[in-house]
């Protein structure tokens, strides 16, 4: 205790850490101290806290001057002071990482380690074991399997984690140790239990049939660990994910049945197993949800907290479930934890119903200052999900929104914020007005470049399709006269965005635009000039083409393509019909909008899927002459089981005129080795098969790459096939262990699933964030319409999933989603075709006695495109 005694002196000056200027070299010559007669256990002990400080602390000790504080170490083992010998020990299991020739303290450490006192034993297990390498283990392997079932619980314990970290590197030694293990399973002692079983499921974790045991055995003796029982729980609902095991399962009884455990640890987390089994369903988790309930009540925060967020994260999946625990959740929202709290308004947000969700928005501000940043964003989220359950009360939650977004906050809980308000606008058409009001009210005062673009970018897409366009144009261009270069540029483009949409705003927003051209910044400057000259013309083909649908470009191959064309000078202009298509989701695009912030074109753009196929094709040889590559199928086709000899996947890629089938195939048998590998194709009517290329050599669960290259009919409205397809190779036994093969082999074949080509396959998506526009620049010359009754279709909701799915094309203007309770709609679907040509459909949906009625209308830059759309549903 005198080590720990603070002078007056020092409490009057306030503290702090005494180690905060600690320099290495000082400390390292300090070491020097070590090799002093007689020790002085006290200053040595302050001289190893200090070392043991800075290395904890990251501080980098070379090794040279690692070794020689270490040798001079070891001669602290001469005194007998136990608070001295500890941090010895400490202080060898830190330097074994750096210093050379640790070993040379073993016979010091298996002295003690063998020795009787006692409180030296353990932590020089732990201290040798950290010195101990694989060729040393089995001399040292007699003590540790005694001192594993010593009686002694503090040197078991050390002996069975020092086992568990030795098990990394030598496995089948520490296999051997198995019959102790197991002994010390049945110690009264509650630690050594629960490292000692551990141990055992380290040992056996790689054998599904003896961990199933394992489990078993000790879910049927009454383990006095609450531990281990956890530990238990935590392997059994590992093996019911693996195998897909369901409520029938032994290994689900048995955690049920630690609900009903003594201790509270255990019971919760057998509830919080219960809770994330996969596809759980509200019957499996009735017995998981009263547990928890009760501990809604208990006087002990950490299980409340415990329990209030598992059954927040129930709330999201099965918020019947937990409504049932209602009462208990209203308690908890006067927690004087405010985490408690924030978690219980959340989940009765999820759990309430719509008559509650004002009286939850006066409960929920009366603490929302108290909170921290982290947890007024879930309670953002929350908000979120309750607007889209209850569109009606859109107008309470997002006004509430509106005063979070007034209120401090960081950067984060603001974006939050907004992106939830993006979110309600896009799902919730009546709330469109409102959130763009609380959206341009915001602007006015934010401080985050990042969200004022966002905002403006929505503005310019949302704002000219409301019912009074006019009223935001204030908004923006007040950020033109009060902000940075990145949020002018973005204001610049939202107006110019308007005067395209509406004719009557064309000549204010010329004049405003035309006030730009003098910026200080250029991008800002180029903008204007650009946007001014093409409103000038007053062209709708030109105002969407060029401002309200951005370009739908891969940068990566913009990039490339303007490279090569940099490299091999020619006098014909740059077609940017050469350049791959974007093909990220909306929400994930890497392009750069014409609404978006300067520094986000600053951020590092990641290739796509496409563009890394389109390197790979591009070094074959045989394809060096196909042009650029158009599409590539977004996911591979199984043409085998997954259990069979062989696994064989088909990824299509279209290019102008050919089509490129990728088989990337797997050889599954450790006998064989396959060389020549091919896949030969039976071209469907129309299809030429012009070139294989092999896979050389195709050894044990290695996988390689064969192709084979289809040229496309003639007719360009013959487009779909179906291709029959066998795997061809040349076999050569081998070796299992060594992997050499025969000489000699033999040629044999093997029968996969057949390959379809479908008119999605010469499709690219891209969105087109003014389908209205667009609908108008292509025009009316090659427009082609029909009228199909969809007798198997049985809602509204799956003919517009099988019409995107069956199409390939990207929905716009979120028509991919259906109101609840309408009897007809509109689906909005945009795409590039196979040569670059642009198409469009429009589908009209209506429910009839007999199905879905649809009349679908195309529209293309090329007739021929058009037939083949409009005749693909039939």
């Amino acid at each position: 205790m005198h080590m720990l005694r603070r002078d007056k002196k020092e409490e009057e000056e306030g503290g702090g850490n005494p180690f905060h200027n600690l320099e290495k070299s000082v400390v390292l010559q300090e070491t020097r101290l070590f090799n002093e007669t007689p020790i002085n256990p006290k200053k040595c002990g302050h001289i190893l806290t200090k070392l043991l400080y800075l290395i904890n602390q990251g501080e980098s000790i070379g090794t040279t001057e690692a070794t020689e504080a270490f040798f001079a170490m070891t001669k602290l083992f001469q005194a007998k002071d136990p608070v001295l010998r500890r941090l010895v020990y400490l202080g060898i299991k830190e330097m074994s990482k750096i210093a050379n020739d640790v070993i040379i303290v073993t016979s010091s450490l298996m002295k003690d380690m063998t020795g009787k006192d006692d409180q030296f034993r353990g932590p020089a297990i732990r201290a040798l074991c950290s010195i101990t390498d694989n060729t040393m283990l089995q001399s040292i392997e007699r003590y540790m399997k005694q001192a594993i079932v010593d009686k002694n619980h503090a040197v078991s314990s050390a002996a069975l984690v020092s086992s568990l970290h030795l098990s990394k590197g030598s496995q089948d030694v520490i296999k051997r140790w198995v019959n102790e293990a197991q002994e010390a399973v049945s110690s009264d002692n509650i630690m050594v239990q629960y490292h000692a079983l551990g141990l055992l499921y380290h040992i056996r974790k790689y054998d599904r049939l003896a961990v199933t045991k394992l489990v078993s055995k000790f879910s049927k003796h009454s383990l006095k660990s609450p531990y281990a029982y956890c530990l238990l729980i935590r392997i059994a609902s590992k093996l019911m994910e693996e195998e897909g095991a369901g409520t029938d399962s032994p290994m689900f009884d048995f955690i049920e049945n630690c609900l009903r455990h003594k201790s509270e640890i255990v019971i919760y987390e057998a509830a919080h197993a219960i809770v994330n089994l996969k596809n759980t369903t509200a019957k499996e988790l009735s017995s998981a949800v009263p547990v928890l309930q009760l501990f809604c009540s208990s006087p002990k925060p950490t299980l409340r907290f415990a329990a209030i967020r598992t059954l927040n994260k129930v709330a999201m999946k099965h918020p019947s479930v937990v409504s049932s625990c209602n009462l208990e959740l209203e308690n908890l929202i006067t927690d004087t934890n405010r985490s408690i709290a924030t978690l219980a308004i959340t989940t009765l947000l999820k759990t309430g119903s719509e008559s509650s969700v004002d009286r939850l928005m006066k409960q929920i501000s009366s603490f929302m200052n108290e909170i921290s940043d982290e947890f007024k964003i879930v309670v953002v989220q929350a908000i979120q999900s309750l607007c889209l359950k209850f569109p009606r009360k859109h107008n309470v939650l997002m006004n509430f929104l509106s005063s979070m977004l007034r209120d401090e906050g960081g950067f984060d809980y603001k974006k939050a914020i907004v992106e939830s308000v993006i979110t309600i606008i896009e799902e919730n058409p009546e709330a469109k007005e409102a959130g763009l009001g609380h959206l341009c009210e915001f602007i006015e005062d934010c401080e985050h470049t990042v969200l004022a673009t966002k905002i403006l970018h929505l503005l310019g897409r949302e704002g000219p399709r409301t019912p009074t366009p006019s009223k935001y144009i204030r908004f923006i261009y007040n950020r033109v006269i009060l902000e940075n270069a990145a949020v002018r540029a973005a204001a610049v483009t939202a107006l110019a965005k308007f005067g395209a949409h509406c004719e009557e705003l064309l000549p204010s927003c010329s004049v405003l635009l035309e006030r730009c051209l003098l910026d200080t910044d250029d991008e800002v400057r180029d903008r204007a000039t650009f946007y001014v000259d093409v409103l000038k013309q007053k062209q709708k083909a030109l105002n969407s083409a060029y401002i309200l649908n951005g370009l739908q470009v891969s940068v990566v191959g913009l990039e490339r393509a303007l490279h090569n064309y940099t490299l091999e000078p020619s006098e014909a202009p740059f077609d940017l019909k050469t350049v791959p298509l974007d093909t990220q989701p909306v929400s994930e695009q890497k392009v750069r909008e014409p609404g978006d912030s300067v520094s986000k074109a600053t951020d590092k753009v990641v290739a796509s899927t496409q563009d890394i196929y389109a390197e790979r094709l591009a070094a074959v040889p045989e394809f060096s002459n196909l042009g650029s590559l158009f599409k590539s199928s977004s996911l591979p086709v199984e043409l085998t089981e997954s259990e069979t000899e062989y696994m064989v996947q088909c990824v299509k890629h279209c290019f102008g005129r050919y089509m490129v089938f990728q088989f990337d195939c797997t050889n599954t048998l450790n006998d064989q080795v396959l060389e020549n590998v091919t896949v030969h194709m039976d071209p469907a009517e129309g299809f030429d098969v012009m070139k294989y290329v092999q896979c050389p050599s195709l050894p044990y669960n290695k996988p390689g790459t064969t192709y084979t290259m289809v040229r496309l009919p003639e007719d360009p409205t013959q487009v779909t096939g179906t291709f029959s397809c066998t795997l061809k190779f040349i076999v050569k036994d081998c070796d299992p262990n060594t992997g050499e093969a025969d000489d000699d082999g033999y040629e044999d074949e093997y029968v996969l699933e057949d390959v379809e080509v479908t008119v999605a396959d010469h499709v690219q998506r891209v969105i087109k964030p003014n389908f209205g526009g667009a609908w108008e620049e292509i025009g009316p010359e090659n427009e082609l319409e029909d009228t199909f009754a969809l007798s198997t279709v049985k809602s509204l909701e799956e003919a517009v999933k099988n019409i995107i799915q069956f199409m390939g094309m990207q929905p716009c203007e979120r028509s991919d989603k259906v109101q609840e309770g309408k009897s007809s709609h509109s689906l909005f679907l945009s795409g590039v075709y196979r040569g670059g040509h642009d198409a469009l459909v429009r589908a009209k949906l209506a429910m009839s006695d007999s199905g879905v009625t649809m009349q679908l209308t195309v529209r293309s830059t090329d007739p021929y495109v058009s037939e083949v759309l409009v005749t693909a549903i039939g």
